[in-house]
């Protein structure tokens, strides 16, 4: 009988960790949810009391965004072309070396090569982004005039280059798990048909990742569309609705910077649109990463 109980006691000490596990993953799993549910309540009533005196239709229709100027306008679309070109210039430089990189370390490296270029790569993404931001204002700009006179000392051209080496670590890291992943059984059975390493990486392997690597894409892309510090400084702020990489721009994060850090009044409508920008930034972010997820659900590879 105490022998039995002695048994008991180990499984017991066990059970009672288990349960204590189980509820601090169900508490942080429910912090996580009520801050995200916060945050969009906290966006939403200040949003609402934009829309009180603004038309959503000027402001989804107009093409100019001076809320603190003299004569006010409150078109979004300034802001949406800034954030989408920076991004996409971002996205240019990021993707192919960042996937290039992934599938070296994933396919070719050397175990003692892949232990050092991946920890190399992924110092990149520690470097602080004002860093990056001063990089592309004092040493890349003033190098791409020398190809393109006409650039101005704030664009988003040598900001978004900048972002994307940023972003090359997200892109390689996550691609090369998903290539990591992928059975062996697929190269061995590409291998015995006759194909090379360089079609087995990017015939086999590759498309058998896909939906690894497009979520490691879009999660890229989200972390571009909400860069601050980089577009903030070596951007512009200078709100304009254009697709010209060599002039100054205003991102919607450079202006919530602008806001925060200015003189706005409290409850004011220029105040009021912060919210609307953070708003509209957090649905695009939004959008992105649903868009993300049904990828991942649509072309994943289950295999035994």
């Amino acid at each position: 009988m105490a022998a039995t109980d002695l048994r008991r006691q180990p499984n017991q000490a066990r059970a009672i960790g288990e349960k204590i596990i189980q509820i601090l993953l169900t508490i942080a799993a429910t912090v996580s949810i009520l801050t995200t549910a916060g945050i969009v309540f906290s966006l939403l009533f200040e949003t609402i009391a934009f829309f009180s005196e603004v038309s959503i239709i000027e402001f989804l229709t107009e093409t100019e965004w001076t809320p603190l100027f003299s004569i006010k306008k409150y078109g979004i679309w300034p802001l949406v072309s800034a954030t989408v070109l920076t991004s996409a210039i971002a996205m240019l430089v990021a993707v192919p070396l960042g996937l290039v990189a992934a599938i070296f370390l994933s396919e070719f490296a050397t175990d003692r090569i892949r232990r050092t270029v991946k920890p190399l790569l992924e110092i990149l993404a520690g470097i602080p982004t004002v860093v990056y931001g001063y990089f592309a204002l004092t040493v890349v700009t003033p190098f791409l005039k020398n190809f393109i006179p006409t650039l101005s000392i704030f664009n988003s051209l040598s900001a978004g280059l900048v972002m994307g080496v940023m972003l090359i670590p997200f892109v390689a890291s996550l691609s090369e798990d998903a290539l990591s992943a992928v059975p062996n059984s697929l190269r061995e059975a590409a291998y015995g048909l006759g194909s090379t390493k360089f079609e087995v990486a990017t015939l086999v392997a590759t498309p058998a990742a896909i939906s690894g690597i497009v979520a490691s894409v879009v999660l890229a892309f989200s972390r571009a569309v909400g860069e601050t510090m980089i577009v903030a400084i070596a951007a512009g702020q200078n709100p304009r609705f254009t697709f010209d990489p060599t002039v100054p721009v205003m991102t919607m994060t450079s202006y919530i910077v602008q806001v925060s850090l200015g003189d706005t009044p409290y409850g004011s409508l220029s105040y009021y649109t912060l919210y609307a920008v953070g708003f509209t930034l957090f649905l695009f972010t939004f959008v992105l990463n649903i868009f993300s997820y049904w990828m991942v659900r649509k072309f994943r590879e289950v295999y035994d």
